[in-house]
This record gives C-alpha cells, structure tokens and sequence, in this order.
C-alpha cells in the first residue's frame, strides 16, 4: 500500500493527473457503499453560471431555475407559490451584493455569485448558489427536484 497526499488546492500536476482515476474510485464507492445509482450526476453534468442577466447560460436557463426553485419550495418548505414567484426568486438567489471580478491568479471562473446548475437528460436537476471569494466557497443554498431526493443531491453538491 503506497499513500500519497497531493495537493487539491490549488491543484498540482499530480492531482490533475490523478484526478479522473480517483473520480471513478469515489464514484464506484458511492455507487457500492451508499447504494448510489449510476446514473447520479457526474462532473461533466455539472454548470457553474454566473449570476448574471446578462451572461447567456444564465439568461437562456432562467426560467427552468425558478420554475425548479418554486417546485422545491412548495415540495419540500410547504412555501404557497405567491411565495416562491420569479420575483421572490431573483431577490432571494439572484441579486448579489456581490460583484464580479476576474484577477490574473484567481479562478479561471472569476469571483463573484454562481448557481452550479446540476444536468440530467437536458434538464436541471439542482442548483448550488454559491459565492466564491478570494479564500473561500461560499454555500447561499442549494434546492433541487425533489423528484430526485433519492440521488442525495444536497451531500453530492457539499461533497463536491
């Protein structure tokens, strides 16, 4: 048994290298150990948007955000849908005091507020709406269609 510790943060040649190979053995871990189905979002069905009107992902994914949002709500916080409009959606998981920034050794994605949309089949499944800043990532919230609560979706977002 050889044991290795590589950096992640920011990550190293040998964790680039290793990345896909140590995907699969966590995946095949869930998969065995929490009963995980196969079809559980991957990374490549996973979509970090700016939280911004006028970024195209964004505009172009917005109603299927805040028709997912409401669903979670009334599903699962037993909000009344004139609590969880469009307008209560772009207040709550929209507006941001924060603004975007992008410096030449931060992030590729910049800094600022994202929603990490979570892809299945053509459709969003979840949303992390997370800030990122200088030293941390920040979690806002997370909801998802509670017709897939049994994928866990709240641990996999933490997780990753």
């Amino acid at each position: 048994l050889k044991v290795r510790v590589v950096r992640s943060s920011p990550p190293s040649s040998q964790f680039k290298a290793t990345f896909q190979e140590s995907y699969q053995v966590y995946k095949r871990y869930q998969m065995v150990v929490h009963k995980d189905p196969p079809d559980k979002p991957t990374i490549n069905q996973v979509r970090l948007v700016p939280v911004s009107f006028e970024d195209p992902q964004f505009k172009s994914s917005f109603n299927q955000s805040a028709s997912l949002f409401a669903k979670y709500q009334m599903s699962v916080h037993k909000d009344t849908p004139s609590d969880c409009g469009e307008n209560e959606f772009t207040r709550f998981l929209c507006d941001s005091p924060l603004e975007a920034e992008h410096v030449p050794n931060g992030p590729e994605c910049g800094y600022g507020s994202f929603h990490q949309q979570y892809w299945l089949d053509g459709k969003i499944i979840a949303v992390g709406v997370i800030d990122i800043l200088p030293y941390c990532v920040s979690s806002v919230y997370l909801y998802y269609d509670p017709d897939f609560s049994f994928l866990s979706l709240g641990v996999y977002s933490a997780l990753r």
